[in-house]
């Protein structure tokens, strides 16, 4: 007898796309990217929400989407702007310094009735602070936003960059968000800039209270992260690594955030998870390596990463 495979979990990363251009090469990236990328390995159904120019380069972005498996069916092609690309230089230690580039496609991803329909249908979207740079972007962000149902998870992965950043920008973020992901360099700047003191529990538990988020966690490189809920914290101590560069690790560590909490995971299982698939891409080059088949405690089989 025929049964019916269980629905994809819905999801979408709403903003940049872009080529990193690594001394080396260049790679597909981009927070969003990277975590539809990483969503569609951990078995969810992934959109990218973007925009890419109507160049080489665009044309390279549309193909590679497609070896990646990510669903661009929501992709905008610009005639008027190019297709991002961010100089990435990294330190002995494999940590990056970007130089993102201006007046590009993604910095105006136009609003259409088709993307009200596709947030209305969202279990979980991804967005950062980057993408608001602009202010045609910014628009359609906050109204794809306000047009998601009222169960689907909205992770603000915050993504400081340069001094593409405001406080107003951050604030309205924080203000439509479920969960917050921000690292250990990202923390005291936004405990700055909202006069957040104390220890480093009192920023997350002031973070959650203050905007009414349901998680925040915190990720903070070689040392793990941290997974804070009004009743809960998870710590974990992170997992040695040979990095080659750690581009594209924090986004994979939301993806599976996002993807364990669309499952009901417990927290401790979600950070661990988190953290391996964190470790695994700041040990490959760029921010889509290959996945590769490890054993999933609490799963049977094996989950591709």
């Amino acid at each position: 007898m025929k049964t019916n495979s269980p629905k994809k979990r819905l999801v979408a990363g709403l903003g940049e796309i872009l080529w990193d251009l690594f001394p080396e090469g260049r790679q597909l990236g981009g927070a969003p990217a990277n975590f539809a990328y990483h969503a569609r390995r951990l078995g969810l159904d992934a959109y990218i929400v973007s925009a890419v120019g109507a160049d080489a380069l665009g044309e390279d972005a549309v193909r590679r989407l497609d070896i990646l498996e990510v669903r661009r069916d929501y992709l905008a092609v610009s005639s008027k702007y190019p297709t991002g690309t961010v100089t990435v230089e990294l330190d002995p230690a494999g940590h990056p310094t970007f130089k993102i580039h201006e007046h590009v496609a993604w910095d105006h991803i136009p609003w259409t009735p088709a993307l009200g329909r596709l947030a209305a249908r969202l279990d979980a979207v991804c967005f950062g602070s980057l993408c608001q740079r602009c202010a045609e972007s910014r628009r359609t962000v906050l109204r794809f936003l306000g047009s998601v149902g009222p169960g689907c998870i909205r992770a603000f992965d915050i993504n400081l960059r340069q001094n593409w950043y405001s406080r107003e920008v951050i604030e309205t973020s924080l203000a439509l968000a479920d969960v917050l992901k921000l690292n250990h360099e990202e923390l005291p700047v936004v405990s700055e800039m909202f006069g957040l003191h104390g220890a480093e529990d009192d920023v997350l538990e002031a973070l959650l209270e203050q905007w009414d988020l349901e998680l925040v966690a915190l990720t903070r490189g070689a040392q793990g992260s941290v997974l804070r809920t009004s009743h809960e914290r998870v710590d974990h101590p992170g997992i040695p690594v040979r990095v080659v560069d750690t581009v594209g690790a924090g986004d994979a560590f939301t993806a599976t955030l996002v993807a364990g909490l669309l499952e009901g995971r417990p927290l401790k299982q979600i950070s661990k998870e988190a953290n391996r698939l964190g470790a695994y891409v700041a040990g490959q080059p760029g921010a889509t390596p290959p996945p590769i088949s490890v054993s999933s405690p609490g799963a049977a089989g094996t989950q591709n990463l």
